[in-house]
C-alpha cells in the first residue's frame, strides 16, 4: 500500500490494493445467510400475495367462471380452484422453491469464488483504489 498524498496536504489519501484471493468458505457463509434471508422473504411475499388475492375474491371469481363454463357440459361436476391453489399447498411449494434457491445460490457463489481464485492466480487479481475522505 503506497499512499499518493501525504496526510497533511489536505487531499484524501489513496491506496491501490489488489484482491488476489477470496476465501471460498467465507463466501459460502455469507451467501448462505443472504440466500436464507431471500428465501424467507420469498415465502412471506407469496403468503401475503395469496392472502391479498383471496381477500379480493380473485379465487372465487375464477371458480365461478370455470363452473359457469363447465355447467354446459357436466352440470353435476363442480370445480374448485381452492382445492388446487389452497394456501397450504402454495405455501409448501414456495418453501420448497426457497430451499432449492438457498442451495443453488450458496453453491453458485462458492464456485464463483473458486473460479475467481483461479483467474486471479493467472492474471494477478482485481485492483481496487481506496480513498480516505
Amino acid at each position: 500500500m503506497s499512499p499518493t498524498a501525504a496526510p497533511g496536504d489536505g487531499e484524501p489519501r489513496k491506496a491501490r490494493l489488489t484482491v488476489s484471493r477470496i476465501d471460498p468458505f467465507s463466501v459460502m457463509k455469507i451467501s448462505f445467510l443472504l440466500s436464507v434471508a431471500l428465501g424467507i422473504a420469498m415465502v412471506v411475499v407469496v403468503a401475503a400475495l395469496w392472502l391479498m388475492l383471496n381477500s379480493m375474491g380473485v379465487f372465487a371469481t375464477i371458480n365461478d367462471t370455470f363452473n359457469e363454463l363447465q355447467s354446459a357440459t357436466a352440470p353435476d361436476d363442480r370445480f374448485s380452484v381452492i382445492d388446487i391453489l389452497g394456501f397450504g399447498r402454495v405455501l409448501s411449494l414456495s418453501i420448497v422453491f426457497a430451499v432449492v434457491d438457498v442451495i443453488l445460490m450458496t453453491a453458485i457463489a462458492t464456485i464463483t469464488a473458486f473460479i475467481y481464485n483461479i483467474c486471479a492466480a493467472l492474471v494477478g487479481g482485481m485492483q481496487v483504489t481506496l480513498t480516505d475522505d
